[in-house]
Parts: structure tokens; sequence; C-alpha cells
């Protein structure tokens, strides 16, 4: 089941990243992928990066999927960078009654140049591959021949739910998705690369989304500022229900939590992979020996 029984839900969301140095840093540039997208059932209202040092350059731009991307450049001298986004986001909750391709047998949702020219993309592998003998088994086990699309991929999203265990610090960015298919651990990044890897390896269009997970208290509980974190999940593409609606639609889908996309995720960015949209990547000068970073983020639910 796609979505809740529940009204736009908007967001007030606080991403704080700060990183220290044993060392002066004497240049520092950055690109941060902080700034939510804004499109049909999600709308950003107000948004802003704050960065300590100021930097004495910066700039806002697009990439080739239309994320927005920040650039800055810190030339004063520092052994302390703090980088804060903080948006205003209205996020709708999805159709929970999918009809037409989305219930189709899940190899008529493969794209072609002619029925979703824009999606073939994301049905080529990574360089280097992550498509692997294992990969293309591991799908086949949901993929079985004839079956509806979204009934093929909440068996994948359960699967992977249930066959892997969350263990934070068990791999890092660069760790393959056959490793992490092998150890049967990692965290929300890996398991929404191997639902991506899952797909492909059969034709279908996925893409990496990188956002924020709003996450309920305990009943009797108060939310804990902080205890939100960047969250990263997998996305379909389903044809369009006609020969002219070349664009077709993409639906959520969060290994992690066995669950679809609703309106308690907030998308900041897509593409083929993590490393396509890191929230923050740079390069510094510096003789420091050692570093150290802390992330905090908090989304906190705000009256429509």
């Amino acid at each position: 089941m796609i979505g809740r029984d529940s009204p736009t839900r908007r967001y007030l969301v606080r991403h704080r990243t700060a990183y220290s140095y044993s060392d002066e840093v004497t240049s520092s540039y950055g690109r941060a992928y902080l700034t939510p997208r804004d499109f049909p059932g999600q709308r950003l209202l107000a948004h802003d990066i704050h960065i300590d040092p100021a930097p004495s350059d910066r700039s806002i731009g697009a990439d080739v999927y239309s994320n927005t991307t920040s650039y800055f450049h810190v030339t004063a001298e520092h052994r302390n960078l703090v980088i804060i986004g903080e948006s205003l986001v209205e996020v709708d909750a999805p159709d929970r009654d999918p009809t037409g391709p989305a219930v189709e047998p899940w190899e008529q949702a493969r794209p072609t140049s002619a029925n979703g020219p824009l999606a073939v993309e994301f049905t080529l592998d990574l360089h280097p591959p992550e498509v692997t003998q294992e990969v293309v088994a591991y799908a086949a086990e949901s993929l079985t021949p004839g079956r509806p699309l979204l009934a093929a991929v909440a068996e994948l999203n359960s699967r992977i739910y249930t066959d892997f265990t969350y263990r934070s610090g068990a791999t890092t960015v660069s760790t393959k998705v056959t490793d992490v298919l092998a150890a049967r651990s990692g965290v929300c990044q890996d398991f929404a690369r191997i639902g991506v890897a899952c797909l492909r390896s059969h034709g279908l269009a996925a893409r990496y989304v990188s956002g924020y997970l709003a996450t309920d208290p305990p009943p009797g509980k108060e939310r804990m500022i902080g205890a939100d974190a960047t969250h990263a999940w997998s996305s379909v593409w389903v044809p369009g229900d006609d020969e002219r609606d070349r664009a077709g639609r993409w639906i959520d889908f969060d290994p992690t939590n066995d669950q679809f996309g609703d309106e308690r995720y907030i998308v900041v960015a897509w593409g083929r992979d993590y490393a396509d949209v890191p929230p923050l990547r740079g390069i510094i000068y510096t003789h420091a020996k050692d570093s150290a970073i802390t992330v905090s983020v908090d989304v906190s639910p705000v009256a429509v």
C-alpha cells in the first residue's frame, strides 16, 4: 500500500554539519546538496544555507538532474567549519491506489527511447559495474515472470528489509553493492543502492534518492532535537498511461523501513548513485593530520 490517510504535511528541516581540524585550514572548497527539490507533491517554501566562517565566494546552480547544488570557497584560515542548511517544505500524501502500468506485468515497465527516453539512463549499470550474477539472482526471486510491477517491488523491498541488518559503521560510501550483499549488513545508503541495482539488473529504471525522513516519536515522548538523520531510498520508474506521456512517473520505496514513500519523505536530490548526490563534498588545503565531523538533522513538523 502506498501512502497514508493524512493531509499535506509541512516541515522545518535543519541540517548541521561541523568539521574540526587539528591545524589551520587555509582554503576550503565545498559543494553541497542541501536544498530540497520543488516538484509536484513537494513544495520548497523557504531555504537558506549558513556557512561559518563566511565564504569569500559562493554560487548556486543545477546539475544534470536539475538538483540544486551550492558551491562555496572559504579563504579565511580556520580550524572549524560549520554548514547549516535550513528549509521549510510541504509534502503531499501520494496516490495510494495506483492503476495502469504500475499494476501491470513488470516487464512492460522497461523504458525505451519511445516510451521513456529520459528514464533509459537509469537502467544502465555504473562504472565500475555493480550488477553481478549475485544481484541478478537475488532480484529474480521477486521479479518473477508476469508479476505486477508494484507487487514485485513491494516484495523486493520487504526481502531487503528482512535479509539485511542495519549496522552503522559496517560500510563506507565506497563499499560495493556485491560486498553489502555478501555481508548482509549496512545502512540506508547501502540498502537503497541494492534496491536500485536489483531493478536495473532486469532492465527496469531505478534511481537513488537522497533526503530526509520525518520520524514520529514514541507515544508520550517528545521529539529529540538532532535525532533525525539524512536518509536514502530507491525509486522505480513507471511508464505513462498512454504513448503520449513519455515522462512517466517515479514511485519511491524504502528498503530500510520496508515501506513505500509517503508524506514523511522529503526529497533533496536524486541521481544514479550516492556519488551523484552526497550532502557535502569538497577539498581543503591544510597540514592537519586529524579531523572530525559531526552531523545532526532535525525535521520538525509545522502546522500547515
